[in-house]
C-alpha cells in the first residue's frame, strides 16, 4: 500500500465520522439512532472487505430510469429505487441533497 494514499484514506475517514456525528448530533428517536449505527457498521464492514473507506458505487435495478430526457418517473419506479438505495449510501445521498 502506498503511505500516502494511507494518510488521504485515515484523513478521509476521520471527516467523515467527524461530519456524520455532528450533523446526528441532535437525533433523539431510537428509529433514527438504530438506522444510523446500522448505516455505519455497514459502511465499516465494506470498508474492512474492499480495503476501500470510500462508499461504493450504486447499481439501479433494470428499468428503474427514464430513457427519455426530461420525462417523469411513475411512483413505482420511484419506490423500486428507494427500496434498493443500500443502507450504507443514506448519508453521501443527503450530502448531495436527496431524501430518503
Amino acid at each position: 500500500t502506498n503511505p500516502i494514499e494511507t494518510i488521504v484514506e485515515r484523513q478521509y475517514i476521520r471527516d467523515e465520522t467527524k461530519d456524520l456525528f455532528r450533523k446526528n448530533s441532535g437525533l433523539t428517536r431510537m428509529e433514527d439512532i438504530s438506522e444510523c449505527i446500522r448505516e455505519a457498521e455497514a459502511r465499516l464492514t465494506m470498508a474492512e472487505h474492499y480495503k476501500n473507506p470510500y462508499p461504493r458505487p450504486v447499481n439501479l435495478p433494470k428499468r428503474s430510469f427514464s430513457k427519455k430526457e426530461g420525462k417523469k418517473i411513475g411512483k413505482a419506479i420511484q419506490k423500486m429505487n428507494e427500496q434498493s438505495r443500500p443502507v450504507y449510501i443514506r448519508s453521501t445521498d443527503d450530502a448531495v441533497g436527496k431524501t430518503n
